[in-house]
């Protein structure tokens, strides 16, 4: 067998495990599957680039037939970029549904009531920390020495000379 036709054999196994193991209900298993399905898709898309070339630079003595195409190099590297988001996003569902199944009955409802409470503390002790600065600058502005000229337009509002 040849390279390519190995690869195009490792490919097929590839996408038969991948399709096989995500038709189980097991988000795992969708999981396992879907990443040998994105394998597949990589090594499709490399076999379809052609035969290997030359690097991708011109120089006097490579002609352009000679080089290989780097746009399917291209696209493999989205398609792992986009193979590692998705993974990434199904493990997060993966942990989520684990962590809702230890729940039991009570399901996605979790008693936030403590939290609830330090939270509104935590309020109080900032609106009182916020009206004791006020009343500090209020008493800095009492006691500076400068004064204040009224505005002609405006006669209600003091003015910084």
């Amino acid at each position: 067998m040849t390279a390519s036709l190995t690869l195009v054999v490792l490919m097929a196994v590839l996408f038969g495990a991948g399709i096989t193991i995500m038709l189980e209900r097991s988000l795992t298993r969708v999981l396992i599957g879907f990443l040998l399905v994105g394998n597949a898709v990589n090594i499709l898309i490399f076999l379809m680039s052609g035969a290997p070339g030359l690097a991708p630079l011109l120089s006097d003595d490579v002609t352009a037939d000679d080089i290989s195409d780097p746009v399917p190099q291209a696209f493999v590297l989205t398609a792992i970029v986009i193979n590692l988001g998705i993974t990434a996003f199904m493990l997060a569902l993966i942990y989520r549904s684990w962590w809702l199944a230890r729940l039991g009955e009570k399901g996605d409802l979790v008693d936030d009531e403590d939290d609830l409470e330090e939270e509104v503390e935590e309020a109080e002790g900032l609106i009182r920390s916020s009206a004791a600065d006020d009343l500090a600058i209020q008493e800095l502005i009492d006691a500076s020495d400068e004064e204040f000229e009224q505005s002609p337009e405006r006669p209600d509002e003091e003015v910084r000379p």
